[in-house]
């Protein structure tokens, strides 16, 4: 066992001992875990530190940035000062998130109405 190991279980039972760990929320319930298998073993604590913290990856921020454009585009009108712009920025999301090798069909078809239904709470 690694001495860092060694140290976080030695305060683990310490606190124990001292019942700091008494009454938690969720005791004596399983966990409930996300799935990160196809995250890299390497990666998978410091991606759950930031997704505990509120950020996402930059794919995922793209993908969600896309989707709220394409949700204004479709309430703006064609015509207005800022569709254009929005338009704009929408096509350079698609083209980066294609370059990265990730799909865009979030965006088209009967995908983007299930979607957006989900998202919406629609049925």
């Amino acid at each position: 066992m690694w001495l860092i190991e060694q140290l976080a279980e030695q305060h683990i039972a310490d606190a124990l001992r001292r019942g700091e760990l008494d009454n938690l929320a969720g005791e004596g319930k399983p966990l409930v875990l996300d799935d990160d298998s196809h995250v890299p073993e390497e990666l998978r604590a410091s991606y759950r530190l930031l997704k505990n913290s509120g950020y996402l990856p930059p794919e995922l921020e793209m993908r969600k940035e896309a989707i709220e454009l394409d949700s204004l585009l479709s309430s703006l009108d064609p015509d207005d000062q800022a569709f254009q712009p929005n338009l704009k920025r929408l096509t350079l999301l698609e083209m980066k998130l294609k370059q990265a090798g990730l799909s865009t069909h979030f965006l088209t078809g009967a995908y983007r109405d299930h979607l957006k239904q989900r998202l919406t709470g629609e049925q």
